[in-house]
């Protein structure tokens, strides 16, 4: 705390990222990353662009890779905003499309991404938390009441529990009439979720948010996109024009173009993925782990004797990270991300030896 910080700042509770190990290497499952590499095409396009030309400023409108994905979603460029990580897009989003008013309640889940209330706070919108079913579902008809909009991770994280479509479609409705915005935060839904995208045109407040983190495999490059209705693209473009026109550098913009289109490459390793997750969660059942029903590349798992923290700090011994969250529903969870078979090997012994 700060005599110079400004009560905004004093009254920020920030968003902690899960850790990233300097000095020892683990099998990293804590952060939902793609175990396998990029797309060669990537690569190839950022060293293609690794050129003179960096002195320039890149194209702050993202052309080039706006059209790929218009081109692979099957909707106009001007439906898609390109922004640094589906973490700022968010952030924006937030700032573009909810109200500070008390009486313009933002509705989430009360176990969902974290960031949530952390950009509720920071632009002082009002929110409330719905809480998950005993099961940990979503259920749709109780965000079915006078609110300032809704934003709903599908699947949901950490518990990767995946929406039907027709229930999202069903609020998007029922919040149109209100002239609120629904956000779908589509980060995992390449690993089995139904996407929203195909519906943005029936619902022009249905927002879809999505990362190249995960089924991409570019956590480190931070490239994200939104697909809605040419007025919610220009709220986004608003916001980010009074912000930071230039969001994406050259090398990321030739990198996220290059991944988008090499649709071939990242369906068969995300496929990969998805047969591993049910390799594993199975495994895990076997020995006795509760494991949630994932759409996601990780799996949220109760262990049957340790709890929670135990388990977390006993794999993290063992060389393995995962993700642990102490909220009080949830904190005999463990979320751990999809790794290589190898990988998951190696945390299913290990959960055999220590359990």
């Amino acid at each position: 705390m700060s005599d110079f910080w400004n009560s905004r700042t004093k009254n920020l509770s920030p968003y902690v990222p899960g850790e990233q190990p300097k000095d020892r290497k683990f099998i990293k499952l804590n952060t939902n990353e793609n175990p396998y590499p990029p797309s060669p095409k990537v690569i190839e396009a950022i060293q293609n662009n690794a050129n003179e030309t960096l002195r320039l400023y890149p194209d702050p409108e993202c052309t080039e890779f706006r059209k790929a994905i218009a081109n692979r979603y099957g909707v106009k460029t001007q439906q898609v905003f390109a922004g640094n990580g589906s973490d700022e897009i968010l952030a924006f989003a937030f700032a573009s499309f909810f109200e500070s008013t008390k009486n313009d309640l933002l509705l989430f889940p009360d176990i969902t991404y974290s960031f949530y209330p952390v950009y509720a706070s920071l632009w002082d919108i009002p929110f409330r938390t719905i809480p998950l079913g005993e099961d940990f579902t979503i259920n749709i008809n109780d965000y079915k009441i006078p609110s300032g909009g809704a934003i709903l991770p599908n699947p949901n994280a950490p518990t990767g529990i995946a929406l039907a479509l027709d229930d999202i479609l069903s609020l998007a409705e029922f919040l149109e009439k209100q002239k609120k915005v629904i956000i779908i935060d589509e980060a995992y839904a390449a690993f089995g979720a139904d996407s929203a995208v195909s519906s943005i045109e029936k619902h022009p407040n249905l927002l879809t948010v999505h990362t190249l983190s995960k089924s991409a495999s570019l956590a480190g490059l931070r490239a994200g996109f939104a697909i809605g209705h040419e007025k919610l693209i220009e709220g986004l473009c608003r916001i980010r024009d009074s912000f930071n026109s230039y969001t994406l550098d050259r090398l990321a913009l030739a990198g996220a173009a290059a991944a988008i289109e090499d649709r071939q490459y990242y369906e068969e390793i995300n496929k990969k993925i998805i047969a591993t997750r049910q390799r594993t969660a199975q495994s895990l059942k076997e020995i006795g782990f509760t494991v949630l029903p994932s759409k996601a590349n990780f799996l949220f798992v109760k262990p049957p004797k340790l709890s929670g923290e135990e388990l977390f700090t006993a794999l993290r011994e063992n060389g393995i990270l995962v993700r642990h969250f102490k909220k009080e529903r949830i904190k005999d969870f463990l979320r751990i991300t999809i790794g290589t078979d190898e990988e998951m090997d190696t945390v299913i012994a290990c959960c055999k030896r220590i359990n």
